[in-house]
C-alpha cells in the first residue's frame, strides 16, 4: 500500500529550496511556511483588521526592541520591516514583462532596482507556472474593492504551493491571461507591484495589483513605512497640452498629483511612477520619465539581455 503523507509535496519542494539557499534559516523556513499556508490571517493581523492584531503586534514590536526580529527604526546590522517585506512599483509594460518570460532565470543583488538590504533577487524557476489568488489584503477589508482575484503567484515553488494549499482561492492562468489581469487592474486604476519577501526565499514572487484602500503595503508607506520602491521614473506634465480636467488627480494612488491654477502640479516627494495617470490622460499631458535619484526601473527583458 502506498504510504499517506501529512506534508504535501507543494510544501516539501519549497523545504527542499530553503534548505539550498546559505544563510536561509530553519525560522526562516517557517516564517515563508506560515506567510504562504495562512496568508489571509497573517495579512489581516498586519494591516490591523484581525481582533488579535493589537496583541500580535505589540508582541512583534518588543522582539524587534530585542533584536530578535526586525524594527520599525533602522539600527546597525539589524534589518527594518521594509527591508524583509516590499514592493517594487512596475508600471503596466514592465509587469506584462515579468509574467510573458519562458525560461528559467537568476538574478541576484539587485541594489539599485531593489534598494533594501535583504530579498532583493529575481531567481524564477519555471516562471510559466502562473496561479491567481485572491489578494490577502482585499480579503481582510470589510468592504474591497473588486474583483478579489487579482494576485499572481509565479514561478516555483511558489505557484504550486499556492495552489495546492488555496484551491477555493487560487487557481492555474496562462501568461496571457496574467496579462489579461494586469491591464484590467491598470484600467481600474490600480497599481502593479512586484513583491519581495526574505521568508519567500529572499526573492521576488508575485506581482500585485493594488489600491491605497485596500492595501497593506501602500498604507504603511503612507505612514511612514518605505515598503514601497519607486519604478525609477517620475511623472512629467506639460502645461501646453493640459486642460485641466482632474482626471488624473482622482485616479493617483499616491496622492501626488494637483490641480493648481489649471494646470496639474506633479509632488515629486509622492509620485512613485507608476503611470497609471498616464493611461488617464487623453490629452497626452503626462508622461513616465527616468529619475535616476529613484534608482533603476525593473524591465527584466533588458536585465536578461544584459546576462547574455
Amino acid at each position: 500500500m502506498r504510504k499517506l503523507s501529512l506534508i504535501r509535496p507543494s510544501t516539501r519542494a519549497f523545504w527542499r529550496e530553503g534548505q539550498r539557499i546559505p544563510g536561509y534559516s530553519l525560522f526562516d523556513r517557517l516564517h515563508g511556511y506560515v506567510y504562504a499556508r495562512w496568508p489571509y490571517l497573517y495579512i489581516s493581523v498586519g494591516t490591523g483588521e484581525h481582533r488579535l492584531s493589537p496583541l500580535i503586534n505589540r508582541v512583534v514590536a518588543i522582539l524587534g526592541r530585542l533584536g530578535l526580529l526586525w524594527s520599525e527604526e533602522k539600527k546597525p546590522g539589524q534589518p527594518t520591516l521594509a527591508d524583509t517585506y516590499h514592493g517594487k512599483v512596475v508600471p503596466l509594460e514592465a509587469a506584462a514583462q515579468l509574467v510573458t518570460i519562458n525560461q528559467d532565470i537568476r538574478i541576484t543583488d539587485l541594489e539599485r532596482i531593489i534598494p533594501y538590504s535583504r530579498a532583493r533577487d529575481i531567481i524564477m524557476q519555471d516562471p510559466q507556472h502562473i496561479v491567481v489568488l485572491d489578494c490577502p489584503c482585499r480579503a481582510a477589508r470589510a468592504h474591497p474593492c473588486l474583483p478579489l482575484d487579482v494576485c499572481l503567484i509565479i514561478g516555483e515553488p511558489f505557484a504550486s504551493f499556492v495552489a495546492e494549499h488555496h484551491p477555493r482561492r487560487a487557481r492555474w492562468i496562462n501568461a496571457q491571461e496574467a496579462v489579461d489581469i494586469l491591464r484590467a487592474e491598470d484600467e481600474r486604476g490600480h497599481v502593479h507591484h512586484a513583491f519581495f519577501k526574505d521568508a519567500m526565499l529572499g526573492r521576488f514572487y508575485a506581482i500585485c495589483n493594488c489600491c491605497s484602500c485596500c492595501c497593506g503595503a501602500m498604507q504603511a508607506h503612507q505612514f511612514g513605512v518605505p515598503m514601497l520602491a519607486s519604478s525609477g521614473y517620475l511623472c512629467q506634465a506639460d502645461d501646453s497640452l493640459c486642460i485641466g480636467c482632474g482626471e488624473c488627480v482622482e485616479q493617483c494612488q499616491f496622492g501626488a498629483l494637483a490641480l493648481h491654477d489649471g494646470h496639474i502640479a506633479v509632488d515629486g516627494a509622492r509620485c512613485m511612477g507608476c503611470g497609471v495617470c498616464v493611461s488617464r490622460c487623453v490629452q497626452g499631458a503626462l508622461a513616465l520619465q527616468l529619475d535616476a535619484s529613484r534608482g533603476e526601473p525593473l524591465v527584466i527583458q533588458e536585465l536578461m539581455q544584459n546576462l547574455s
